[in-house]
């Protein structure tokens, strides 16, 4: 079992950043797929970026590249979203999860974060 952990969430103006952290725990992999999800209220959950074990990133919304950096530090069990010029609609609770393999898809992921809140004003 993989207990995962996210941090970092809060409540931001239009233009800042912050910077999530997934820590994990438990029976732990470097070489889990590590991905972050995110919701809005209303919305289906949807894919934002995913990391392999050696640190090669995905990033699933042209909207979010070039915004958003996906990075693991595999000596702490840790993954971190690094957001920049953060918009209203990027407003949503952001899980992180892992899996076997890299997909877009939230069943492809075995363990899932309990969510940070991410709220952005305007």
């Amino acid at each position: 079992q993989v207990h995962l952990v996210e941090s970092g969430g809060g409540l931001v103006q239009a233009g800042g950043s912050l910077r999530l952290s997934c820590a994990a725990s438990g029976r732990t992999s470097n070489r889990y797929v590590m991905v972050w999800f995110r919701q809005a209220p209303g919305k289906e959950r949807e894919s934002v970026a995913a990391v392999t074990w050696y640190g090669g990133s995905i990033y699933y919304s042209d909207s979010m590249e070039g915004r958003f950096t996906i990075s693991r530090d595999n000596a702490k069990n840790t993954v971190y979203l690094q957001m920049n010029s953060l918009k209203p609609e990027d407003t949503a609770v952001y899980y992180c999860a892992a899996g076997g393999l890299v997909s877009p898809t939230a069943q492809a992921y075995d363990y899932w974060g309990q969510g940070t809140q991410v709220t952005v004003s305007s």
